[in-house]
């Protein structure tokens, strides 16, 4: 690989400009556009720049250094290898911003969107791409073998015991402690150790690509492309076999998957000899921790950072790891894990966002004490009323071990105008939504009504109006969650 010596530099120039200006001395002339694309879930800057010839490249800034001398090795190695990965023109002195090939503008995820049939299978074209990825992907993971400098790998070497730990305590501190899952953390952290202890008896002598999914696949005309793999290390090869087969939102038939997991296996047994009980065993432990990582990401991203989108894969990762509980099979019992496992797929913050026909509207009650309910559907939320300006029972000692679904809070209530017509404007305002989203085919809707404890006023109020909406909308899905009560 050749890599063109750039001399424009200023700490002060924006990046779009620098990067536009590293392409017109790269390229030899002009650059007409510089397009931002979106924001994934990293904090690189790409920019799509086309030139006057109407060619395009990738621009890229990224401040973290360290990753991108990770990247700029590997992509050198990779090419030399002659494997699928974008070409490297320029790297700017900063070492933040570089110039790469553009390879497409559809990721396989995007192909598989678009061509995904009715009932849910891959397409032939589809399939084709997915059966590309596996064949090629050995040749990736046996670079690791051959002289692969793994002295720059970010943020660790390997995917070793401190890897692992990482992502099992992201899982349980961004996901089962925010789901409210309850769980024995000694016991927890005893299935956790005999987890690792296992998965590092397999071979990991390969190169790990870490994050190997179909967002990190480009497709551009009938040909993968490999981004996005600068988090790579020395590692097993079926932790990135998991990655890419139970990818969460590409929602993989069983059916297609053990059909590409038999062509993987078919294509790394021309290079290696493959022990398949062995290897199908380890596979299962590194699908699991795959799955807990993933899940531990859009529990942090999600419900933390409350960037919804991350939501929408969770009931993808529920409904695979249900699938790999009721068959796993591996010479260790982790039961504590099981049961919290089991737990989460049972729990509500996972059923009411499975992809269901026509609309289902969330009611939710809770106390303004406490956070604001969050909409882990991922369409950003919904209504939020605050029901705090209206007679309060929780006042009255008579009413403070009741509810609002108890017939006394509920005749309190009804003595004063002011409810009804706060229940009017309500229930007028979120009919008229109902029917728009009817209209237009959305597929959730949530309702929120707060109070100061979320016991009695909000409670009355969330009930109200999910008797309201089954009534006039019976064809709708109506769910109803009271938080304060969940959250003690």
């Amino acid at each position: 690989m050749r890599l063109q010596t750039i001399h424009t530099m200023s700490k002060t120039i924006d990046s779009p400009i620098l990067l536009s200006r590293m392409a017109k001395e790269y390229a030899n002339q002009d650059v007409v556009s510089c397009e931002q694309l979106p924001l994934s879930g990293s904090h690189r800057r790409y920019y799509r720049l086309t030139l006057a010839d109407e060619r395009t490249l990738i621009g890229a800034f990224n401040d973290d250094i360290a990753e991108n001398k990770a990247f700029f090795s590997y992509t050198e190695f990779f090419t030399r290898q002659q494997l699928p990965v974008p070409q490297l023109y320029v790297i700017a002195p900063d070492q933040q911003h570089y110039l790469q090939e553009d390879c497409g503008r559809q990721t396989l995820y995007d192909l598989l969107c678009a061509e995904r049939l009715e009932d849910g299978s891959f397409s032939p074209k589809v399939l084709a791409c997915y059966e590309q990825v596996v064949r090629t992907l050995p040749k990736l993971q046996l670079s690791g073998k051959e002289g692969f400098d793994f002295s720059v790998a970010y943020p660790r070497a390997a995917f070793d015991r401190q890897s692992m730990q990482w992502d099992l305590n992201y899982f349980k501190y961004y996901f089962l402690k925010l789901v409210n899952v309850p769980f024995n953390e000694q016991l927890l952290e005893d299935d956790y150790n005999r987890l690792m202890d296992y998965l590092l008896t397999a071979d990991s002598d390969y190169f790990l690509y870490r994050d190997f999914q179909s967002r990190n696949i480009m497709v551009r005309d009938d040909q993968v492309f490999f981004i996005d793999y600068q988090g790579g290390r020395k590692g097993a090869l079926q932790y990135d076999l998991a990655s890419l087969l139970y990818d969460g939102k590409a929602d993989m038939p069983p059916a297609v998957r053990t059909h590409l997991l038999e062509v993987y296996l078919e294509a790394l047994s021309q290079h290696i000899k493959v022990n398949r009980e062995e290897f199908l065993s380890y596979f299962q432990g590194f699908v699991l921790i795959r799955i807990l990582q993933a899940m531990g990401t859009y529990g942090y991203r999600g419900y933390f950072e409350r960037k919804s989108h991350f939501l929408q894969s969770v009931p993808y990762a529920a409904r695979n790891l249900e699938g790999l509980l009721d068959t796993i099979d591996m010479p260790i019992q982790l039961p504590e894990l099981t049961r919290a496992l089991r737990a989460v797929i049972a729990s509500d913050f996972v059923k009411p966002y499975r992809p269901s026909d026509g609309l289902t509207v969330q009611v939710m009650s809770f106390s303004f004490r406490r956070a604001l309910p969050m909409d882990p559907s991922g369409n950003g939320g919904g209504f939020v009323f605050d029901c705090r300006a209206l007679p309060n029972p929780g006042r009255e000692p008579q009413y403070r071990a009741f509810t609002g679904q108890d017939d006394c809070v509920i005749e309190y209530l009804e003595r004063y105008p002011e409810v009804q017509a706060f229940k009017d404007h309500t229930f007028a305002l979120v009919d008229q939504s109902v029917r728009k989203y009817m209209e237009r085919n959305f597929d959730h809707l949530m309702v929120c009504f707060g109070c100061t404890g979320g016991q009695h006023r909000s409670v009355y109020f969330a009930e109200q109006t999910a008797r309201h909406l089954r009534e006039m909308f019976p064809d709708i899905q109506v769910e109803v969650r009271h938080t304060a009560r969940e959250n003690g």
